[in-house]
């Protein structure tokens, strides 16, 4: 029997996901969370999608064993392509992914429904924004690119300056200039490190959507619905778990989370 006690289980590929967990954190300061990051085989978005419901099976495991009271799939190519697998094998325990969140709250942002989704190519050629978001507003004209060097310059800090600047206008302006886009969706979890230089290349008319602050809300109102909210006034904590490279992980998940990170437990999947 969960209890409300109980941590949230999160997992991702790597660090882009405690993005998610940071929204997590801002909107529920009162729970505690245990972090998975599958350091040791990411990246997720170049693999094939059956090898990557196969990992995010094998990490969702390894959080449930440890008793988890809710599961959130802080990753946008797992999302796209295991969360229904994830919920058929662990249901019913909450399982809450970004991709659904974050197209709901794009439909919000765009009232004419011409929407960008910025993503891994993986996340990309699944297509699961779009199926998303067309559920919702099947008239949205929705365009999806994939923006891979922005994983690269958020993992080395270079999240504005001119070379992130560079890089986010070689990516956007063609979409900008010529589609009248509304709204951009960060469709990969280390975006948002990115999000004020995006928010320089798109300019105030454009909205940016993030699915990690999306998905959070969700999570909150899922666990309200089933009555597993930690009490008001507890204070929440943090354990993280990590595949390879600890080490790695808290150095460079420090950019992610906004804050230090302290021990890291190594675990094999």
């Amino acid at each position: 029997m969960r209890g409300r006690e109980w941590p949230i289980g999160v997992f991702d590929s790597g660090v882009g996901g405690l993005t998610v967990l940071r929204a997590l954190r801002d909107r529920l300061p009162e729970e505690s969370f245990l972090y998975l990051g599958d350091t040791a085989r990411l990246p997720y978005g170049s693999k094939s999608p059956e090898t990557v419901a196969r990992y995010a099976e094998q990490a969702s495991r390894i959080l449930v064993e440890r008793g988890i009271k809710a599961l959130v799939i802080a990753c946008n190519t797992a999302s796209a392509v295991a969360l229904e697998r994830l919920r058929e094998r662990f249901g019913p325990l909450p399982v809450i992914g970004v991709v659904e969140p974050g197209a709901a709250a794009a439909c919000e942002a765009a009232p004419r429904g011409r929407i960008l989704v910025i993503a891994t190519e993986g996340t990309v050629r699944g297509g699961a924004y779009e199926r998303a978001i067309r559920a919702l507003r099947p008239e949205a004209a929705v365009i999806s690119a994939p923006c891979p060097l922005f994983v690269a310059l958020a993992e080395e800090g270079w999240v504005d300056g001119p070379i992130a600047a560079a890089v986010a206008r070689r990516y956007l302006d063609p979409f900008l200039i010529k589609e009248e886009i509304e709204c951009v969706v960060l469709g990969c979890t280390h975006f948002p490190a990115l999000r004020g230089v995006l928010a320089e290349v798109v300019g105030p008319g454009v909205a940016l959507v993030d699915s990690a602050e999306s998905a959070a809300r969700v999570v909150a109102a899922q666990l309200a619905e089933v009555g597993l909210r930690a009490p008001a006034g507890q204070e929440g904590g943090l354990r993280f778990l990590a595949t390879d490279a600890p080490q790695r992980f808290q150095r460079v998940g420090a950019l992610f989370l906004g804050e230090a990170i302290g021990g890291v437990e190594l675990v094999d999947l």
